[in-house]
């Protein structure tokens, strides 16, 4: 079994709330880290079409307000539906280069009816299937004003070599329960994918690879004032508000014993790559296992409802 990887952090900026462009871009990002043999490759939150930036520069808290309704309608629109295919020609791109992905999207599902926005962080496999679709649990603060709360069905874990890979979404990772239900399913590879800030990463990443003796990878987006198309419903109220970067990137891997495999990336675009070794893995364990031989099952335990959850279900 493959004891190395090959990671890739493809910190980007999206072709902001445009899908077939942002895909077209996450897609050049692929043929990079394919050519550069990566075994896998891992987007920022919300990537694809992008993070809802306006709304605390536009006052999206408003109620009520035609401006929030027409940019909402537009973000809703360039949302992804997995179910009608919009991630298939990522999918082929993982078996042309045998590369896994974890990719943050805005999920429009049809199971929710088709309208409520997820934020999805969703993993691909080498095979090019789609093996987990998590919702954000906890959308945070102005989030909750246009992405709904998801569930614990895409609590899961993935073989990828000798490695087990989880990911969650941005302050999920601060969630010590949620991150004990993927160090329970035996995750050694942690993936935190953010809207880019070095304020989250520097510390987290650092903290989850103590905690866990994992390797801890996060990686975020970029996003410049420059990066608004002009296009965008009220371009001009959001461009007038907006700093001129809105999002520093960040992007890092820390090893099991919390050191920096690639310190946090600030500022610029790119691929940045590394080899992990799970010898590295199983040294830090001797010492600390936080759910095996550091564990007292019989005095704490969680539980984890992995259901999908709907409004309805029909018996016919």
């Amino acid at each position: 079994m493959q004891e190395t990887l090959k990671i890739g952090l493809a910190q980007m900026a999206p072709i902001w709330l445009n899908k077939a462009k942002t895909t077209d871009k996450i897609m050049d990002y692929i043929h990079q880290a394919g050519r550069e043999d990566c075994d896998l490759v891992v987007f920022g939150e919300a990537l694809l079409p992008g993070y809802p930036y306006w709304l605390s520069i536009t006052d999206g808290s408003a109620w009520d307000q035609q401006d929030q309704k027409e940019i909402f309608a537009h973000y809703s629109a360039n949302t992804i539906q997995i179910e009608a295919g919009d991630l298939d020609p990522i999918c082929r791109l993982a078996v042309e280069y045998e590369l896994a992905i974890y990719l943050g999207t805005i999920e429009r599902p049809m199971d929710r009816a088709g309208h409520s926005l997820y934020c999805t962080l969703v993993y691909i496999d080498q095979a090019g299937q789609i093996q987990s679709i998590h919702r954000k649990l906890q959308p945070t603060y102005e989030e909750r004003l246009v992405w709904s709360m998801g569930d614990g069905h895409g609590l899961r874990v993935h073989e990828l070599g000798r490695f087990t890979i989880g990911g969650l979404n941005c302050w999920e990772n601060w969630m010590p329960l949620v991150r004990s239900s993927l160090y329970a399913q035996g995750e050694d590879l942690h993936v935190a994918v953010w809207p880019g800030a070095l304020r989250n990463t520097q510390d987290l990443t650092r903290h989850i690879a103590k905690e866990s003796r994992s390797y801890s990878i996060s990686v975020s987006g970029l996003m410049r004032r420059s990066d608004i198309p002009t296009d965008t419903p009220h371009f001009d109220k959001i461009v007038a508000q907006a700093p001129e970067l809105l999002s520093d990137g960040g992007s890092c891997i820390a090893a099991p014993d919390g050191s920096w495999v690639i310190p946090p990336q600030v500022g610029e675009e790119g691929l940045y790559t590394a080899t992990i070794d799970h010898l590295q893995v199983r040294m830090e364990r001797q010492n600390f296992d936080p759910s095996g031989h550091y564990s007292r099952p019989s005095v704490t335990q969680l539980h984890v409802n992995r259901e999908r959850q709907s409004i309805v279900k029909f018996s016919e």
